[in-house]
């Protein structure tokens, strides 16, 4: 099956689409599939890939942020489309590229894959301190309006997690299939903690072994919210010996760095290329916190999780799929107070029963990327059943084994 993903948000420097995609070209190089990327890029270029190739197309960049480009049209789209001759064409995200697929005359399935959640992403961080995220959601209407338009121009729908598939439902009336996103479970392993790395990042910090090491990773972009758990880092650090570094960088890295320096008890880490570094980083914290609502994938709780590693999350977002009181603790959405309370909590707890309920939650809650992508192209292909029903996918008893 030769599957072209349109994917408007793949960069070279890119984050949770560029992970995902990059694992789906892997599995297909090993499944003896074929998947041509079509991305937005500065030049016509095309990037042999074991699995398939990166097809660039030139298109101007996006402002405020040079790493991602935006298709200039639909023609070139199309253009591309009908020289590639695919079986399946996937679009990733909500915009023009989406809109090229939903056009194009070809007759082969279509299927939508929601990568982004533009309401929590932006309007919901706009306005979060005048408007709840209920009347945020309500007044764009027009916006969920266009989704549930757009999605019936394709054959189907997938989310990455129960949160998105519940959320699109009530929103738009879209009936997603969840597959539930996969992570490398060779890379991301509780064997990989090291107690001297912990050690070592917790110096920088200028706390003990003692204390408690958190570790943040994700883009500097407003959705993601790190000053507001910065200052909740802070607020919990004055009540119990604990500290955060954090993984990421991107165009808000001026306002996260002013409020990592505020807090105090947080030292930024920069952009990470090294995955096996972050695997060791992930593995050797005490705990993984996220504070974005704006997730679609929860892909990084995930490989958290996988590492053996507790949560602590917002009860919003993608990353709440890993949610779980037994490994971790949650907390209001974008409320800071919540936040630090639940941090202090976290630190009170014991922690070698957080790390075995985590090991724990590897086993039962995380399934491989061979798994994930076993079941999307099996849905593809049409010899797996599709579940659209909100909330009710349990993970395939092959995931959970694969996860053991």
């Amino acid at each position: 099956m030769h599957i072209v993903d349109v994917a408007e948000f793949y960069a070279p420097l890119g984050g949770g689409v560029k992970t995902y995609i990059d694992a789906k070209l892997a599995f297909a190089a090993e499944a003896g599939h074929r998947v041509t990327v079509l991305a937005p890029g500065p030049e016509d270029r095309d990037e042999e890939r074991p699995g398939g190739m990166v097809r660039y197309v030139k298109s101007p960049a996006i402002p405020v942020d040079r790493r991602y480009h935006l298709f200039a049209g639909v023609r070139c789209v199309h253009a591309a489309l009908d020289a590639l001759k695919p079986d399946m064409v996937e679009a990733s995200s909500f915009m023009l590229g989406a809109v090229a697929v939903a056009s194009w005359r070809g007759r082969v399935p279509k299927s939508l894959v929601l990568h982004a959640d533009f309401v929590a992403q932006h309007p919901q961080t706009w306005f979060r301190k005048l408007l709840s995220p209920e009347l945020v959601d309500r007044g764009c209407f027009w916006y969920w309006g266009y989704l549930g338009a757009l999605a019936r121009r394709f054959d189907r729908v997938i989310a990455g997690t129960r949160w998105m598939q519940a959320r699109v439902a009530k929103e738009a009336g879209i009936a997603a299939d969840m597959v539930p996103w996969g992570v490398d479970l060779a890379l991301f392993r509780p064997e990989k903690r090291d107690e001297a790395l912990r050690a070592e990042l917790l110096a920088l910090l200028g706390l003990p072994p003692s204390a408690r090491l958190i570790v943040g990773i994700g883009r500097h972009h407003h959705e993601k919210r790190w000053p507001m758990l910065f200052r909740a880092v802070a607020r919990a650090g004055r009540a119990v010996p604990l500290g955060m570094v954090q993984l990421g960088d991107g165009f808000d890295r001026a306002r996260v760095a002013k409020a990592a320096a505020a807090a105090g008890n947080v030292h930024l880490l920069g952009h990470v290329s090294d995955r096996e570094m972050v695997a060791r980083i992930l593995a050797s914290a005490d705990g993984f916190a996220h504070a974005s609502r704006a997730e679609t994938f929860g892909l990084v709780a995930s490989e958290a999780l996988a590492s053996g590693t507790p949560l602590v999350l917002p009860d919003a977002g993608g990353c709440s799929d890993a949610a779980d009181p037994a490994w971790g603790e949650s907390y209001r959405a974008g409320d800071e107070a919540d936040a630090a309370r639940a941090l202090i909590a976290f630190a009170r707890r014991n922690p070698m029963a957080l790390r075995a309920a985590a090991a724990e939650g590897r086993r039962t809650r995380v399934i491989s990327t061979a798994e994930h992508f076993s079941r999307l192209f099996a849905l593809y292909a049409g010899t797996l059943p599709p579940s659209t029903e909100a909330g009710a996918v349990e993970l395939p008893a092959a995931g959970v084994a694969a996860a053991a």
